[in-house]
């Protein structure tokens, strides 16, 4: 039976035997083709991973690195060696440093700016770490020293000397010595400055020394308390400087009779001496004048301080030394002039702390002597009044002027009655 087939039937049977015959022709070359496809996908996989890994080290360094045309970085074959040995710590920038540069930045080089905040030219100003040291430092060892060595001395000479009596005793009349005018002038300055030297002190010792007392929580809004106190009383304290210049500078005038006061110690150190003097000795004309120009030192470099990159008195006055021969900036270990904004900051707040604990020192002499170390000084400033034996002793020429003006007025009012 299956022999007798149609010839129809026997044609389909040879076409499927030469379609499955042709398929296993064609499949025996596919298998080597597929292996090149895989082998050669994988090379396009790991060409693209490497491609996007350097494109993102590229960029990586573009943003640390400046243009290929901004900067030439041209290494010969000598300093090829030196090149691979002299790199900046961490190869961030792959090249040498170049120190002039980078030493230039470092010291304060300033260069253009296009937005209106000018300070920001200064790329690094580095004199800071010098500001800190020094105030920090020395500054903070010899102010402290220098307040503590005048308490300590005051204690010994009042240990020694004790409380400078008037040797005829006092007499019970009064000589006005001080108008109100004059007192109001000198206790709106005292006081201010007390207030003053109180919160500046804060300032500059008070992390080291009120902070550990106190503690943090009451530290901070201390501190900003007195902070603000220093900047509006300043104020009290120029007007009282004003009015008491105003009263007193015709006063203060040296003279020779000065000469003398100073050199037998103003009778202070020898008991029953007392040289003669006008309304202020030479030892009061040596505060005052001390207090006028360490009080109007005091007041620049506050107002500078209070109103900070607006001024430059330091370039100023070194520019003003140096046009007279005088290099102070240099001799200071300053530099020339002029100096950068923060510079000028540095140097105001280093001198008005300087400033301010010379005039405590000063004060605290001026306090002694008017309060515990001299009977009858403090009437001065208290009533305006004094003995007129405490004035005879200390100021005679002053009394002698006073008398004649008395006899002179009295002369006056009798010619007019008459």
């Amino acid at each position: 039976m299956n022999s007798l087939q149609s010839p129809g039937s026997q044609n389909h049977n040879l076409l499927r035997g030469m379609a499955r015959t042709n398929k296993k022709t064609l499949a025996l070359p596919l298998e080597p083709l597929k292996e090149t496809m895989s082998f050669v996908m994988g090379l396009v996989m790991i060409g693209l991973v490497l491609f996007i890994y350097s494109v993102s080290n590229a960029q990586a360094e573009s943003s640390v690195r400046p243009p290929a045309n901004a900067v030439k970085n041209v290494i010969n074959k000598d300093a090829a060696k030196k090149f691979q040995t002299n790199r900046i710590p961490g190869a961030v920038l792959n090249r040498s440093s170049d120190s002039d540069t980078w030493r230039a930045i470092r010291h304060g080089v300033k260069g253009n700016v296009s937005i209106p905040d000018t300070k920001a030219g200064v790329l690094v100003q580095d004199s800071g770490e010098s500001y800190r040291a020094i105030r920090n430092g020395p500054l903070f060892s010899y102010l402290g020293f220098s307040m503590l060595a005048t308490l300590i001395l005051l204690a010994i000479f009042f240990a020694i000397r004790g409380k400078i009596k008037v040797d005829k005793g006092l007499s019970g009349r009064k000589i006005k010595r001080f108008s109100t005018i004059e007192r109001t002038g000198h206790w709106l300055m005292a006081i201010s400055f007390i207030i003053l030297g109180i919160s500046g002190l804060n300032i500059t010792f008070g992390k080291s020394v009120i902070l550990p007392i106190i503690g943090k929580d009451a530290f901070g809004p201390f501190t900003y308390f007195l902070k603000l106190t220093h900047n509006y009383i300043a104020f009290a304290f120029m007007l009282g400087l004003i009015i008491a210049f105003v009263c007193w500078v015709m006063h203060n005038l040296p003279n020779r009779g000065d000469i003398n006061w100073i050199l037998k110690g103003g009778g202070i150190f020898k008991k029953g001496e007392h040289p003669p003097a006008g309304k202020f000795n030479a030892g009061q004309k040596l505060i005052f004048w001390a207090v006028m120009i360490g009080g109007l030192s005091l007041s620049v470099s506050g107002w500078a301080l209070m109103f900070p990159f607006e001024y430059s008195f330091f370039s100023s006055t070194m520019s003003a030394f140096s046009a007279i021969g005088l290099d102070v900036g240099n001799w200071l270990g300053m530099g020339s002039a002029p100096y950068s904004v923060i510079q000028e900051q540095q140097y105001n707040n280093i001198w008005h702390a300087i400033m301010g604990v010379l005039m405590i020192c000063l004060i605290l002499a001026h306090i002694y002597i008017g309060s515990i170390g001299m009977e009858g000084a403090y009437d001065a400033m208290g009533s305006g009044d004094v003995d007129e034996n405490w004035a005879l002793e200390h100021h005679s020429l002053w009394v002698e002027e006073v008398k004649a003006q008395e006899r002179n007025a009295d002369g006056a009012n009798v010619q007019a009655a008459e």
